[in-house]
């Protein structure tokens, strides 16, 4: 978050020139060392022939992942036959996403917020994000949550009123339709990435590594825009994927009830959870303003194609199976699943709240009926370089005392079970493994690293007393060690007193 950095301008041949920066660095890498490349050209590889491999599987082979690699080994299959017994592109499809997406930039754009003035509690209309590398605060435009209600009525209007279509289309056009969303992943892609070299939006916001490959996949703007409004960022990572969630897992349990005539309690439950996370995600889309998404990442394939592919097609393999392999649970088991999702997101729900109530009020708060404890350290912004202070909350759910002491903080029993409910998601643990600071050959700092580390962790978390400044078994470590301590301790800004960064 020390944004001292360097500064990528545009030269008149097009590439990046670039100034001194001087000793941190914000967000991702400005270099790139060979473990970053592969991982990158890895998954530009890679990442699309999963997608089709697990949708692939439930559509020829009963949802089985094995029995595709085993029929390949007995050779009962041959590639080029799976890939012919695959739907193919179809311009049905085109016209059904076509209209899908544009509909959704219609309601983002068109439609100002009106929600907030009459539900109490929500937050929505013209909103500030959070500062910028360069020190800009941009302004959104919060209208998710009535996005997603307009959408959902209209859903509901055809199947029971109007039959413009029918509620199984999106699973009867199912693979067609992911050739569609990938030609955007891939377009929007590619555009924000011609738009950083050509005209980008703020030139001191964007990031140039001299690799070709990363910066496509992690992007080089920080916020891409067209017009004013137009936020290419919370608009891919909103809609159409988060809106097309639901109405997804809806069409399953549509197409179950059409070919069984009944639909089974397990994809009740996955429309009931997976629903309950979605309406969190647009109830909350003010405060997602301040997480790692806006506030970290650039835009490039990471986001577009992941927001359009990678979250539709592999969140809702749930009810893709439950379609192909209906589950009717008993009365106890089925109850036991819905306690267990709703812990999670209680868990998950009130770590936000501890920590949003902790940085709106500046630590100046009690948890748990006792004042917040919190470690407080420095940072400087760019490009003026004024001084900053900023507090880490070590108590509530993310301290010593909470019961989830197992993970040091809410994202690892917390994260378990509501992806038990609700989904994996790889692609973050991918992306923060490559997403470091070129340094030293790996096995060479392996071992100090991993010491630091731990003695970091033990000092932060006070099983050691402390006869220093807490940050000084960081400052006196490696550049990794400051980097890995602001990936994985559970805050949302992490800033050390020397070299510093932002989550």
């Amino acid at each position: 978050m020390e944004t001292t950095r360097r500064r990528a301008q545009q030269a008149s041949n097009g590439k990046a020139s670039e100034h001194t920066e001087q000793s941190a660095q914000w967000g991702r890498a400005w270099e790139v060392d060979w473990f970053s490349l592969i991982s990158v050209v890895g998954l530009l590889i890679f990442a699309p022939f999963i997608v089709f491999y697990f949708v692939m599987a439930c559509d020829q082979f009963e949802c089985s992942v094995s029995e595709p690699l085993l029929q390949l080994c007995r050779g009962d299959v041959t590639l080029l036959s799976i890939w012919a017994r695959a739907p193919s592109f179809t311009w049905t499809a085109a016209k059904i996403y076509a209209i899908w997406v544009g509909f959704q930039v219609f309601l983002y754009l068109c439609v100002p917020d009106v929600t907030h003035k009459f539900i109490p509690g929500y937050v929505g209309g013209v909103q500030d994000g959070a500062r910028t590398p360069a020190g800009l605060i941009n302004k959104y435009e919060i209208n998710g949550l009535q996005c997603w209600l307009i959408t959902h009525a209209l859903w509901f209007a055809n199947a029971h009123y109007f039959h413009w279509f029918s509620p199984t289309i999106i699973f009867d056009n199912w693979i067609p339709l992911m050739w569609c969303a990938n030609l955007l992943g891939y377009a929007v892609s590619t555009f924000a990435f011609v738009k950083a070299y050509v005209f980008p939006t703020n030139p001191e916001d964007c990031k140039f590594t001299g690799n070709v490959f990363y910066n496509y996949m992690m992007g080089i703007e920080f916020n891409p825009r067209i017009g004013e409004w137009f936020d290419f960022k919370l608009f891919f990572n909103g809609r159409p994927g988060i809106v097309a969630w639901t109405l997804i897992n809806l069409s399953y349990m549509s197409k179950q009830q059409e070919l069984y005539g009944t639909v089974t309690n397990s994809m009740i439950l996955v429309n009931i959870l997976q629903g309950i996370y979605v309406l969190d995600f647009f109830w909350n889309e003010a405060w997602y303003l301040k997480t790692i998404d806006i506030c970290h990442d650039h835009f490039g394939w990471y986001l577009g194609w992941g927001d359009c592919v990678w979250l539709p097609y592999l969140y809702t393999l749930q009810g893709l199976y439950l379609v192909y392999h209906p589950v009717q649970l008993s009365d106890a088991h089925a109850l036991a699943i819905l306690l267990l999702g709703l812990l999670g997101y209680y868990i998950f729900r009130s770590t936000n709240h501890q920590k949003d109530l902790f940085r709106r009020q500046d630590g100046s708060c009690t948890i748990w009926g006792r004042e917040a404890s919190f470690i407080e350290c420095s940072y400087r912004s760019a490009p003026d370089g004024a001084s900053h202070r900023s507090k880490l909350l070590t108590s509530g759910f993310v301290g010593r005392g909470s019961p989830l002491q197992l993970h040091r903080g809410p994202h690892g029993l917390v994260g378990l079970l509501r992806r038990l409910r609700v989904r994996p998601r790889p692609a973050v643990l991918l992306h923060r493994l490559h997403d470091h600071p070129a340094g030293p050959p790996l096995r060479a700092r392996r071992a100090p690293l991993r010491q630091q580390v731990r003695e970091g962790l033990e000092t932060l978390h006070g099983r050691r007393s402390l006869q220093t400044d807490p940050w000084s078994v960081l400052e006196e470590g490696e550049p990794g060690l400051r980097r890995v301590l602001c990936v994985f301790l559970p805050i949302e800004n992490c800033v050390l007193k020397t070299q510093s960064c932002s989550l």
